[in-house]
C-alpha cells in the first residue's frame, strides 16, 4: 500500500447567506473559493489563530537576564564567597 502525503493548508469558510460552514484543502497558489457548496451564495474565509511552540534557549524573558551573584568557578572561589557571606 503506497500513501501519499501532501503538504497544503486547510482553509476554513463560512457562507455569508446560510452560515454553512466547512473547510477546504488547498495549496497556496490556488484561488480562493467563492461559492457555498450547500445553497451556492458566496463565502468568506475564516482567519483563526495558529499555536506556536518555540523551543531552545533565547525564547523565554529569564534567558537573557544577567545574574546577579554569578556561580564561583573554583573551590577557592566557593571558599572566598563563603567568607563573605559570614562577614556580611
Amino acid at each position: 500500500m503506497y500513501l501519499e502525503f501532501t503538504l497544503m493548508p486547510t482553509y476554513q469558510y463560512i457562507c455569508n447567506e446560510c452560515e454553512h460552514a466547512f473547510e477546504a484543502v488547498q495549496a497556496f497558489s490556488d484561488e480562493p473559493l467563492t461559492t457555498c457548496p450547500e445553497c451556492g451564495k458566496s463565502i468568506r474565509k475564516i482567519y483563526s489563530n495558529v499555536g506556536i511552540v518555540f523551543k531552545g534557549s533565547g525564547f523565554y524573558k529569564t534567558d537573557s537576564q544577567k545574574t546577579t551573584n554569578p556561580a564561583p568557578t573554583s573551590a577557592q572561589q566557593v571558599l572566598r564567597q563563603r567568607q563573605l557571606n559570614l562577614s556580611n
